[in-house]
């Protein structure tokens, strides 16, 4: 098989020629993507607890849950960086 992608841009470049192709580098990738789903989920769940709480009359309340939603996303974007992916 060959990749024809610039090496920067190559998922399997970590990886040992032995294990490309087998299932541990689509384990590694489905946790990765795993990881991605559930912070975008955790995200979102705050941005809607937010505004619902801000269109029941807790508009304090609603503005403070708001603010996790960068927050939360800018620790998912550290985590996921700071493992050195694509």
């Amino acid at each position: 098989m060959h990749n024809s992608a610039p090496t920067h841009l190559r998922q399997d470049r970590d990886i040992p020629p032995a294990e490309i192709g087998s299932a541990a580098p689509r384990r590694a990738r489905s946790r990765r993507q795993l990881a991605r789903i559930g912070f975008v989920v955790a995200a979102g769940l705050s941005f809607l607890f937010s505004v619902s709480l801000w269109f029941s009359g807790f508009k304090q309340e609603g503005l403070f849950v708001g603010l996790w939603v960068p927050s939360i996303l800018s620790l998912g974007t550290l985590i996921m960086g700071g493992r050195g992916d694509e």
